[in-house]
């Protein structure tokens, strides 16, 4: 007889990359033609059939989140990678490009992503953090060059985009 664990078990090499074709090819899609584009037609685009994209995200909503949740965790991500690779100034206007470019992402998404608002405030609460945390760590870098004023906050920097 067997051990029962309580670890959940290792995803399969090919359902995550599954998972992260049709991720990305919905992304592609929103963008184009906005969330109401055909599940079909993403599902072709990753290169998968429509059961492999149900079974990864039973509902379009489920789609839209894990686009959303990707596009914010990319976001936040290029925070690092641009502090690591530029001067703090540079690193901060690189950022808020892309910042501007996720915003443009986002646009095809909003009428999803109101609806979900009210049934999941902690997935924008989760993200909303997430991209003040990098904001701030911009910030900080910044001042600490002396090349940003001390008086922005990650918060007020995100209002302000």
């Amino acid at each position: 007889m067997g051990t029962q664990t309580d670890s959940p078990r290792t995803p399969r090499a090919d359902g995550v990359r599954n998972r992260t074709l049709l991720i990305d090819s919905a992304r592609q899609a929103f963008a184009e033609r906005g969330v109401e584009s055909s599940l079909e037609d993403i599902a072709r685009r990753a290169g998968v059939g429509i059961g492999t994209l149900y079974r990864h995200f039973p509902t379009r909503d489920s789609l839209v989140e894990a686009v959303y949740r990707r596009e914010v965790e990319t976001l936040c991500d290029a925070a690092d990678e641009f502090l690591a690779s530029l001067p703090a100034d540079q690193a901060l206007s690189a950022w808020m490009q892309r910042f501007v470019s996720y915003v443009a992402t986002k646009r095809g998404m909003t009428s999803a992503l109101k609806s979900m608002l009210s049934a999941d405030a902690t997935l924008f609460d989760d993200c909303r953090r997430q991209m003040n945390e990098a904001a701030t760590r911009l910030l900080a870098a910044g001042v600490a060059t002396g090349l940003v004023r001390a008086d922005v906050s990650g918060a007020d920097l995100l209002r302000a985009m």
